[in-house]
């Protein structure tokens, strides 16, 4: 089974002092981008530690936006889920919905949704999992 890669937009953007503040829409889609690597068979992994035992194959890579950047479209190889208010609630929403035989990382740095993932099953890493 295909394992699930939820990437907190927000807070991925949001590691990195580069300027996102100024277009929020235009550094979600460069995340957005720089994700379907990860969806794409040999294409971008992981790095090494960022989850034991590493992904068996490419996941199914969703990208979940708030804000600003709502408007942000889907890509082949990314599913971009806008979220109508928390982009933390989106990510239990989706977490708690994959279904248990599923194996779940979460890409945060937050921690108070690292607690309400792990308690759904999810793994967590953080930004630099997922940043160069």
């Amino acid at each position: 089974m295909t394992a699930l890669l939820v990437v907190d937009g927000a807070n991925v953007v949001g590691s990195v002092p580069d300027g996102w503040w100024r277009d929020r829409p235009a550094a979600a889609r460069k995340l957005r981008d720089r994700l379907v690597a990860y969806g794409a068979p040999g294409g971008a992994t992981l790095p090494p530690g960022a989850v034991e035992p590493p992904l068996d194959g490419p996941p199914e890579v969703v990208l979940v936006v708030e804000g600003a950047a709502r408007d942000v479209e889907s890509v082949p190889g990314v599913r971009v889920v806008p979220a109508e208010g928390s982009g933390d609630d989106k990510i239990v929403e989706l977490v708690a919905d994959r279904g248990p035989e599923r194996r779940c990382v979460v890409v945060t740095a937050d921690r108070e949704l690292r607690g309400r993932v792990t308690a759904l099953g999810a793994e967590v890493t953080g930004p630099r999992a997922v940043r160069p």
